[in-house]
Formats: C-alpha cells, sequence, structure tokens
C-alpha cells in the first residue's frame, strides 16, 4: 500500500536522524508519473524553459476532476468494475459569493449575499438528495455555507449526475494526512515586540506581544489538553484550548496520533518547560481544536471541509482570527475547482487568515529537486502557504536555507481544455519560509500512553522528562513551519485587529528575508520575520483605507527598513508575491492597495493583458510601486534585486482571456 510506503520511508528520515517525512501529503501527493506531454516546460536550475505554446480555450470543460474521470473512463472501457465511491459535489452558485466584491459592497450587502447562497444551497442540497437517491447514491453531509456535498455513489453513474444543473463539479472524496529557538530566530523575542528582558513589571505597553486577541483554529490530529506547554501555567494551569471537537467520527479530542499537540505547541506553548526553551510565538493565544485526522494520521477532504465549514459558521461567536491547517492532499484540480481550495477561499472570504504547510516532496527518492510539488489546500491563492527553512539550530539567520525537502513550486493543479490539453495554475507557491527542521515541541500521551509517532519512531523523543505531562519531541516539515507564520499572524491581528488577511500576508511578505541563492519556487518571499511583520503593523491605520491609493500608514516607514536579529541586520524584501510575479516598493505599505481588501485575491493587482503580465490600475496604485513580471534567483538582499529564472509568459501566457 502506498501509505505503508509512506511510513517506512518516514521512519527510515527518522532513524538517520533526518527530518521526518511522513507528515506529510499522502503517498500519492508525490503525484502520479507525468509524460512529458502533459506538461508545460517545468522550471530548471539553468532557467532555460521555454514559454508553452497557446492551448485552446475550453468551450465546456469537464465537470468531474481529472482523477475521478481517469477511474469512469476504466469503467467504461471495462478495465475496473462498477464500485462506489465516495465524492464532493460542488453546487452552482447564484451569487457572486466566490467572485471578487472587495470594498464595491458593505457590510451588510455582504451579509445579504451570503445569507442568499445558504438559502439557496439549502435548497439545491435537498434537491439533489433526491437527484442522488436517482441513480443510486446517497447524501453524507451537507455543507452548505461551503456549497459543498459529501456523497456517496456508484462510480458508473458519476457521468449522469455531472449533467445535473445544480452540480458545478465532482471530485473524490481524497485521503489527507498530515505535513511533518522560535522566537529567537524570527524576532519576535526583540525588545518592543516581545521583549522577555523586560520584565514582569515592564512599563512597555509594546512588550508581551502574543498574540492574545481572537481565537486561532488548529485541524488537525487533536490536542492534548493535559500537557503543560497547552496550558497557562502561571494562571494555575488553565487550558489554552477554549473548545474542541471531532470530525473524525472516533469521538476523540486528544491527540492519540501525536501531530496535532506539536503543532499547536509551535504557535503557543507555554514558557514553563526548560527556561522557556520551548515557547510559541503566540502563547497567549486560544485555541480552537477541530480534529480531523484519526488515531493513525488519516483522514479525509470531507473531514477537513467539515471543519472549515464548522469554522465560518461559527467565526464571530468564537472570535475566530487565524486557522492552521498543517496537512492536505494530493492537488490535481485547479484551485479553480479544488473543493478544498473552495473552503479556504470561503473562510479567507469570511476574514479569517488561513495558512496551510507546503507540503514535504521538494525532493524525489535521488535527491534531486521536485518542482511542482505543492499540496492542497497549499495550491489556494488566498491562503498563506508556508515552506520549511533549515536554521541549522542557531538563531542567527547567516546560515539558513530551504529545507531540502520543502515542496517546491509552481502548483501544478490543472484544468482539462475541451481539446484533451492540460492547462495548469502554475502560480508561485510557497507565499514564505518559516523554521521547520528539527523543532522541539509538545509531546502527546492518549490514556497514559505515548503518542503513536513517539512510539514508531523513538529517535523523535527528546529530553528525559518523567511525567507525560512534561515530555517534549522533535518533528520536521512544512507542519511545523505553517504554525509559526500563524503564529506571527495572531500577533498582527492584536496590533491591529482590523487588518484584513490580504493586508497580513502582504505585510508578512514584504518583511521577510529572502535567502540568497534560493528562487521564488522554493523560497516564496522569504524568511519569516515577525519583528518587521509587528512594527509594519503598528504603522497601520487603526481603520483602514477603502479607496486604492489612499495613505495606509499613521507615519513614515523606517529607513532603513531591517531588522535585528541575533546580532545581525536583516534587511526586509520589500515585495509581495502575486500570481506570475511580484510587486514590490515602498507604497505596498505606504498606500491602501485595492488587493488587500476581503473577497480580492492579491493576484488580481497584476492581471494578465494581451499576453502581458501588468499591474491592475484598480487594485494597484503608487509611483513607488514596481512589477517583476515572473521567477527570479535571489541574492538574498531585497526581493527586487535577484536575477530573472523563469518568465511570467512561461507560467501563465496560455490563461484563457
Amino acid at each position: 500500500m502506498k501509505t505503508n510506503k509512506l511510513y517506512k520511508f518516514g521512519a527510515y528520515a527518522a532513524l538517520l536522524g533526518l527530518t521526518l517525512q511522513m507528515c506529510a501529503f499522502s503517498a500519492a501527493a508525490q503525484g502520479p508519473a507525468r509524460r512529458k506531454s502533459d506538461m508545460e516546460p517545468m522550471p530548471t536550475d539553468s532557467a532555460t524553459a521555454q514559454p508553452p505554446a497557446k492551448e485552446t480555450v475550453a468551450v465546456g470543460q469537464s465537470k468531474i476532476a481529472p482523477d475521478l474521470a481517469e477511474q469512469t473512463g476504466k469503467l467504461a472501457r471495462g478495465m475496473r468494475s462498477d464500485e462506489w465511491q465516495r465524492v464532493i459535489i460542488q453546487l452552482k452558485s447564484d451569487t457572486p459569493l466566490n467572485e471578487m466584491y472587495g470594498n464595491e459592497m458593505s457590510d451588510a450587502e455582504k451579509k445579504a449575499v451570503f445569507d442568499k447562497e445558504v438559502g439557496r444551497n439549502l435548497e439545491k442540497g435537498d434537491t439533489l438528495k433526491t437527484d442522488l437517491r436517482g441513480v443510486g447514491g446517497e447524501v453524507k453531509k451537507s455543507f452548505t455555507r461551503l456549497g459543498l456535498v459529501s456523497a456517496e455513489m456508484p462510480l458508473s453513474k458519476i457521468n449522469e449526475l455531472s449533467q445535473n444543473e445544480n452540480v458545478a463539479y465532482i471530485s473524490a472524496d481524497r485521503e489527507v494526512q498530515s505535513f511533518g529557538h522560535l522566537g529567537d530566530t524570527t524576532g519576535w523575542a526583540n525588545p518592543g515586540i516581545n521583549d522577555n528582558n523586560c520584565g514582569y513589571n515592564c512599563s512597555d505597553p509594546n512588550a508581551w506581544l502574543a498574540g492574545s486577541v481572537g481565537r486561532i483554529v488548529v485541524i488537525d490530529s487533536g490536542i492534548d489538553t493535559s500537557h503543560k506547554l497547552m496550558r497557562r501555567m502561571n494562571t494555575g494551569g488553565v487550558s489554552k484550548i477554549v473548545y474542541s471537537r471531532d470530525f473524525t467520527g472516533q469521538g476523540i479530542i486528544a491527540d492519540p496520533f501525536g501531530h496535532g499537540t506539536h503543532v499547536a505547541s509551535m504557535i503557543g506553548a507555554d514558557w514553563v518547560l526548560n527556561n522557556s526553551a520551548y515557547v510559541g510565538v503566540a502563547d497567549l493565544a486560544e485555541f480552537i481544536n477541530l480534529r480531523v485526522l484519526n488515531s493513525s494520521g488519516l483522514g479525509t477532504v470531507s473531514n477537513l471541509i467539515a471543519a472549515l465549514d464548522w469554522a465560518v459558521a461559527n467565526k464571530s461567536a468564537m472570535d475566530i482570527r487565524v486557522i492552521n491547517i498543517s496537512l492536505g492532499t494530493i492537488a490535481r484540480d485547479s484551485y479553480i475547482n479544488d473543493p478544498l481550495c473552495l473552503a479556504a477561499r470561503r473562510a479567507v472570504n469570511a476574514g479569517i487568515v488561513v495558512v496551510a504547510s507546503a507540503g514535504n516532496y521538494g525532493k524525489d527518492s535521488q535527491g534531486n529537486k521536485q518542482f511542482g510539488s505543492i499540496g492542497s489546500p497549499g495550491i489556494e491563492p488566498s491562503v498563506i502557504t508556508v515552506g520549511a527553512a533549515n536554521t541549522s539550530g542557531t538563531t542567527a539567520r547567516s546560515d539558513d536555507t530551504v529545507a531540502s525537502y520543502s515542496s517546491l513550486g509552481p502548483t501544478r493543479s490543472y484544468v482539462t481544455l475541451a481539446n484533451g490539453a492540460r492547462k495548469f495554475d502554475n502560480l508561485i507557491k510557497p507565499d514564505l519560509l518559516a523554521p521547520g527542521n528539527k523543532l522541539i515541541g509538545a509531546r502527546a500521551s492518549y490514556n497514559g500512553t505515548d503518542n503513536l509517532l513517539a512510539r514508531t519512531y523513538p529517535a523523535l523523543r527528546a529530553g528525559n522528562a518523567y511525567w507525560a505531562s512534561e515530555k517534549v519531541m522533535y518533528l520536521s516539515g512544512t507542519s511545523m513551519a505553517a504554525p509559526v507564520v500563524a503564529g506571527a499572524a495572531m500577533n498582527l491581528v492584536q496590533v491591529n485587529p482590523n487588518l484584513t488577511p490580504n493586508l497580513i500576508k502582504a505585510i508578512l511578505m514584504y518583511s521577510a528575508q529572502p535567502l540568497p541563492n534560493a528562487n521564488s519556487f522554493e523560497q516564496g518571499a522569504g524568511m519569516l520575520n515577525i519583528d518587521g511583520a509587528v512594527r509594519i503593523a503598528r504603522l497601520v491605520k487603526t481603520t483602514l483605507p477603502t479607496t486604492n491609493g489612499s495613505a495606509l500608514l499613521k507615519s513614515y516607514l523606517p529607513w532603513p527598513q531591517t531588522s535585528s536579529i541575533a546580532g545581525q541586520t536583516v534587511t526586509w524584501g520589500k515585495g509581495v508575491i502575486t500570481n506570475y510575479g511580484f510587486l514590490y516598493g515602498d507604497d505596498l505599505m505606504n498606500k491602501w492597495q485595492g488587493m488587500y481588501a476581503n473577497g480580492i485575491l492579491l493576484s488580481e493587482g497584476t492581471p494578465f493583458v494581451s499576453g502581458n503580465l501588468t499591474k491592475s490600475t484598480t487594485y494597484t496604485s503608487g509611483t513607488n510601486l514596481n512589477l517583476y513580471p515572473g521567477a527570479i534567483k535571489t541574492n538574498g538582499i531585497l526581493l527586487s534585486e535577484g536575477t530573472p529564472y523563469l518568465s511570467a509568459n512561461a507560467m501563465g501566457s496560455a490563461l484563457p482571456p
């Protein structure tokens, strides 16, 4: 079985003292064997890839996901037997909810659109139940806020159902798995941010920033609420988890697998153990624990969608500001059709920052770089997709590199055109990097027994603590990097609760440090810099402007735009990755950019016009704002001072007008 191979590979890596790559997508996420004829040219280190030929615009794109269509095709050719198939059905939308609306609609108008969408989804869901029974299938669960339905039905009836007027797209309910010194190396412990040297009677109003506004959702394998790192030990051991819910059907909210607790501790581990050695970057954050991976670390897309649906529904009541998703699945469908991406986009449109891990398939079994290995929902443009950096165990930035296993862009999800050709999304991902290699965090136990990861791979255990509530372990992967960024986002929310998800994403990228000799597909905008991001957020007006080009800041950006981390000067990259290139310049922060509004993608700021990547006059503004069309390899200083790696034309010219 593919899953068994994955576990064996993870054990091999752990025993060698390398990275635990089992904390990654399912084995299938490495992707099927690709024929050259299936693909547009992929990036190479020599950057010699040529632009693809123009593709025929689809007249009637298939409403069935490529992998599911392949199965139905085999059935039609007698190459497999008919069987029940778990699917995710997307309902056709009657409203512009899935499209951009930005500032053109008031909050009351947006709510009216949302309410109308939910009402119509209820009606269509009821109709679909009858239609499914007509083809021998059944609805398992309806997610009316997301416009999605999970169901089971005969494989032989999928083509018939795809013709239903209420059905927009049908995907397989695929398997998902986990992707698997922070304060000092990210700048969080700097003076005026979370200054540990300030003392308990500190009078600095800027000190002790720790993500205490709103709540963060961790969608994972559960959280061990008894662990001391997940409790406020200076207030009597009160749990940081304020709500838990299981979506696996096991009726467990704890963490027998061991992944979710470690992930949560990357965000908000308490200071109590080993002289604050394991403290998270948002240690005052309150958590909502949504369990979607079972005791073996496995789950389904429908589990994850159910958790996202719950988060959107309870956003206001539970004051949800950030969602961390350190897991994912194979990326075959374009983000336009992928149900996980649609669910994540709906959460972002609701005003929630969604952070996702990129995946751990940056190299193949021979150790060669494997481009195009980002998984879902990391392929979604609206989420913050995080790759892993190897800090070499030091707080200094000078020895930081992209972790060899961290998944690389561009995104290779696709749609099938009417002529049978594949049109790949080819977006630049990840968005940025964070520490992810050999990080020590909480080691969950369940019913007095160590978690499955720690039992299976003893080399992951760290320290010699006696009590289960104090035990820690090593894990590596983009699973560990994503929650560091999620914790950073919580700090920005605390600084200014009115920041939009897009603006938070832009601030994190603008302040990031490009690592030398790494390209955009490896590191996005660069290495997370919490110090720089917080300093920018403190300059942003409390009431955000709404007009493109309006002044965004209360005062001037610092000069020079640098941070000091571990005694080294860290230069802000001053760039924001969009789709097939990036924008750079001070006006990204000096002025309100229309692309920062809710319901809009940052990529709307750089559309293709007449075959060329351009700056939108509607969603960008400023004289000190420039566009680089394509991916680059950076020199480790400003993002704009990099060298060409792959042109925007090579990535995006095949897009339909």
